[in-house]
């Protein structure tokens, strides 16, 4: 996940703070009393934000202003069809690197132009009433974008409480299984969802009916709008710095790969990994980092095909600390002993909480921590230290920790 330095920073430098992403809302037809004769078309630019995560956690926050504006404007039922125009990005969703046995997780979430909910479902499994009985499961928001298979039962053996959640790629069908402890707490994962536009369009009609709007046509994911006399509605914007905060923060890896999508769409009109990519690298070899001496594969650092050295890394660093936008880039890294990425175990008591700002990464053998640190002499450096075949993550994280404590006592 250290590649997310990069990529943030790019996005930054090259499309600036004041960036925002637009999702865009249409009608054609007419108003017939409380009835519209007509469509509603939304046009996706690429916003991964659209959750409840800067709503109070209400998932269908958005959209729900979006009904709203339509009952103000007197509309209680729409005749028509919902048009979801994803063609911002391209038509690869899950990037070829990924592991195709964790495709249903969150950190591998599709990557498309209309998202909802980072693209995924809380799928929360509970105690049934009695031991013996099935497991109760609900997901979160309740849709019928995934079809849930309860195997999972009952039981009164603590010991025997393990549950697996799984959904098979290619498959809309979740699979719950094994035994739930009935006094345990409820089990959640966030499992990705196949089709994006699906989700997205499906949760838009909910949140229309809740607000008191009904839609009687289909949901048509295309590309683009189809031609028509189309009249804008409302939009939701997202600003840039909120993604890139989420980003290095969250490690979220669909906001990543969002804004790699991003950039690509922005500089080579081309929503696809290639294009961002190409982006990404281009502002690399721009540090005087020279090209073929690194590998950039994603935006977030999932695929193992993305090749750093430590040294490059603290020349981004660097570069970063004497930037105009310094501050917004070091706003949006985790600080020691804050509650992002577990830093509030790690480096939380004085003198190192919050005197290190820093990205963690971790994949299967492998633990990374860049970022910077200011020393007890007031002096702040950028670090990096890449782990490689690491018998033990936590063993890593012990040694990265010890690192930087010394840096802080003696630099």
């Amino acid at each position: 996940s250290n590649t997310k330095l990069f990529t943030t920073a790019a996005a930054l430098e090259s499309l600036g703070p004041g960036h925002q992403v637009a999702t865009l809302v249409y009608t054609r037809g007419r108003r017939e009393g409380d009835l519209f004769r007509g469509d509603i078309g939304v046009v996706g630019g690429g916003d991964p934000n659209i959750s409840g995560r800067h709503h109070s956690g209400d998932p269908l926050a958005v959209f729900r202003r979006w009904g709203r504006e339509l009952a103000r404007r007197g509309i209680r039922t729409i005749a028509g069809d919902l048009y979801l125009a994803g063609g911002s990005f391209d038509s690869q969703l899950v990037h070829p690197d990924w592991p195709r046995d964790q495709l249903h997780k969150w950190y591998e979430a599709p990557v498309a132009a209309l998202s909802f909910n980072d693209n995924c479902v809380l799928v929360r499994v509970l105690s049934g009433a009695e031991p013996g009985a099935p497991a109760r499961v609900a997901l979160l928001p309740d849709l019928p974008v995934l079809e849930v298979r309860n195997q999972a039962w009952t039981t009164s053996s603590s010991r025997r409480h393990r549950v697996s959640i799984y959904r098979a790629p290619g498959s809309s069908v979740v699979t719950v299984s094994g035994a739930f402890y009935r006094r345990a707490e409820p089990v959640e994962a966030w499992v990705s969802v196949e089709d994006p536009a699906a989700y997205f369009g499906m949760a838009l009609r909910k949140a229309l009916v809740e607000e008191g709007v009904e839609l009687l046509g289909t949901l048509l994911p295309q590309d683009h709008l189809p031609f028509g006399d189309w009249r804008p509605l409302t939009q939701h914007r997202s600003d840039l710095l909120t993604l890139v905060e989420v980003t290095n923060q969250r490690s979220q890896n669909f906001f990543a790969e969002s804004l790699l999508k991003l950039l690509g769409l922005a500089h080579c009109a081309d929503g696809s990994w290639a294009a961002g990519l190409q982006v990404v690298s281009d502002f690399i070899a721009g540090l005087g980092i020279p090209a073929g001496s690194f590998r950039l594969a994603d935006g977030s650092g999932m695929s193992r095909n993305n090749r750093f050295t430590a040294r490059q890394i603290t020349h981004l660093l660097g570069y970063m600390f004497d930037h105009p936008l310094k501050r917004e880039f070091l706003l949006s890294l985790p600080a020691s002993g804050s509650e992002h990425g577990r830093w509030d175990e790690r480096l939380a008591d004085p003198p190192y909480r919050d005197n290190v700002l820093a990205k963690t990464g971790t994949l299967r053998s492998v633990s990374t921590l860049s970022g910077y640190a200011k020393a007890t002499s007031g002096r702040v450096y950028a670090f990096s230290i890449l782990a490689n075949a690491v018998p033990s993550a936590w063993d890593a994280r012990v040694a990265q920790d010890r690192i930087v404590r010394a840096l802080i006592d003696n630099g």
